[in-house]
């Protein structure tokens, strides 16, 4: 079986980033940007997703937190399109749910090829999660990963109250149905798509 894995170096003048993933991993995960909650978030990706994920991003944080997560993303969407190959006998489709305390997270993907979000998140949330994470960068994290990554991706969270939870769930939610999407079916042979191709 050859290899699933990508690797990207993207820089700017706002940041350099580095991602490497193996989408046949066990969950190992390595990641350091700078913005202690983003790491955690990406560090749910890989070990719930069973990714090995490296992420090395240095940014303009003297600034905000922006420009660094917003690159990571990018260059994470990159990779796993990367990592994706030719697409061929992989499910496709997946979702999963995943609760976290009085939150609960609905993802549903199709490694489509073509980029779509949709995104929703109870009303009111506080406006950041420790002193550099804004909560409003959780949907521009899906989007730059979906736009990267060409895949559809729809995110509901019908309920939550703790921002912590809401934006968490979000995470191992997407890297259940990522892991699912991405798995081998012994029932589909070539592209799984009526197009033959993804």
């Amino acid at each position: 079986m050859t290899a699933r894995t990508g690797r990207v170096e993207r820089g700017t003048k706002e940041t350099e980033v580095l991602v490497e993933i193996d989408l046949d991993g066990t969950g190992r995960v390595d990641v350091a940007t700078g913005v202690g909650f983003f790491d955690h978030m990406l560090a749910q990706l890989g070990k719930h997703g069973s990714f090995d994920l490296t992420v090395k991003t240095s940014g303009d944080l003297h600034i905000d937190s922006h420009h660094t997560i917003e690159d990571t993303a990018i260059a994470l969407g990159q990779a796993f399109r990367q990592a994706l190959g030719d697409k061929a006998g992989i499910r496709r489709f997946a979702n999963a749910s995943v609760p976290l305390d009085e939150a609960l997270a609905q993802v549903t993907v199709d490694i489509a090829g073509r980029p779509y979000l949709v995104h929703s998140e109870p009303d009111g949330m506080a406006p950041m999660i420790g002193p550099e994470y804004d909560t409003t960068m959780t949907r521009h994290v899906l989007e730059s990963f979906v736009a990267n990554a060409q895949i559809c991706l729809h995110v509901h969270v019908p309920y939550g109250r703790n921002a912590h939870h809401i934006v968490e769930a979000q995470f191992k939610a997407l890297a259940r149905a990522l892991r699912d999407a991405v798995a081998f079916d012994p029932k589909v042979h070539g592209i799984p798509s009526t197009k033959g191709a993804l």
